[in-house]
């Protein structure tokens, strides 16, 4: 099973979600805060890999939501500067498996597509018991915000105080 460092908002319902599902899986979870992360541009571009520019944010984001920023009229280095200073503005999960010291690959994604994920390090569950849940789980929307609903009340969206 693998080492999974999960980068996400505490306390946001979908991370959770999805860490369930990869603990299941039995891969050992190291869950870390998004908001607090000391991000480089370097580092953070890792994780988006080939994706184009909108699909790094989290469309959720009060900025976002607002208009104030528009993902389809950046470009990435301007993208990333405005994740650096406001890390809501960052797609989660941020998602790294791997180590170049022992040998294997370190490989980075963002965003929680389960069909991907499963393809990549596997969600089976390991034990009968947490089948039906996985399954569960597996057919929920894990890449949206599991509020249900719009993010109009920036007062909730503070760091670590999702109240939903």
């Amino acid at each position: 099973m693998a080492r999974v460092i999960f980068y996400s908002k505490p306390g946001c319902k979908g991370g959770i979600k999805q860490k369930v599902l990869l603990t299941a899986a039995g891969h050992e979870v190291v869950a870390q805060n998004l908001l607090t992360e000391p991000w480089t541009v370097e580092r953070l571009r890792s994780f988006f890999g080939d994706r184009p520019v909108v699909e790094w944010f989290n469309r959720s984001a009060p900025r976002v939501k607002s208009g104030e920023v528009v993902p389809e009229k950046l470009d990435a280095q301007t993208a990333l500067v405005l994740m650096l200073q406001d890390p809501m503005l960052i797609r989660r999960p941020l998602i790294e498996v791997g180590d170049t010291s022992d040998g294997q690959s370190l490989r980075r994604e963002v965003g929680f597509d389960v069909e991907k994920i499963d393809a990549w390090i596997g969600l089976k569950p390991v034990d009968k018991s947490l089948q039906e849940m996985s399954e569960s789980l597996m057919k929920q929307d894990l890449q949206n915000c599991a509020h249900g609903h719009d993010h109009d009340h920036e007062h909730h969206h503070q760091q670590g105080k999702c109240k939903h």
